[in-house]
């Protein structure tokens, strides 16, 4: 890893940290603007330092740093109701990588489906992970974890998006993701 993708990943990690302080309790799980933050990074950065950054993330959380929504860490927070959408932030994020790779769609459009990538693999594993750790099904998960999210959520990914793509053009990235 060179300087750059360090300095990408630490300050890349220490947004998707602030963002998951703006925080407006739902129910099980919180509303924050990581959703945006995240977005952001699978269309600013290239896809190894956008999983990198989510990586980073995680670790510090899991090792305790107050990271996660509410000023939380730990490996308990990983393992609870809510720790499958942290996981599927990194599941989610691999995947856009990987699909932003495929040149079949031009790349605004690339943009927006690997977010919305990103955010459905975030959703089905937040989801799975909800009815396990509170032994509620699928149906009651969906409603408490994801039903009240996707208006808010889409608006985010937008947001994330068209600033993850202004990001882009400021560092003066090329206009695919780097191999």
């Amino acid at each position: 890893m060179t300087a750059s993708q360090v300095c990408r990943a630490g300050l890349s990690a220490a947004l998707l940290a602030a963002s998951a302080m703006v925080t407006v309790p739902l129910g099980p799980v919180p509303l924050t603007l990581q959703t945006l933050v995240l977005a952001l990074l699978v269309v600013a950065l290239d896809g190894r330092d956008a999983v990198r950054a989510v990586g980073l993330y995680l670790l510090l959380g899991t090792l305790g740093m107050p990271v996660f929504s509410g000023f939380a860490g730990g490996v308990g927070h990983l393992l609870g109701p809510t720790g499958g959408f942290l996981w599927g932030f990194f599941l989610g994020t691999a995947c856009a990588a990987a699909l932003r790779r495929i040149p079949v769609l031009p790349e605004p459009a690339r943009d927006f489906a690997g977010a919305l990538v990103m955010l459905a693999v975030s959703y089905a594993a937040g989801v799975a992970q909800l009815c396990w750790a509170s032994g509620i099904s699928p149906a009651a998960a969906l409603v408490a974890g994801v039903l009240p999210f996707v208006g808010p959520d889409l608006l985010k990914l937008l947001v994330g998006v068209s600033a993850g793509r202004a990001v882009k053009r400021a560092l003066g990235a090329p206009a695919a993701d780097r191999p």
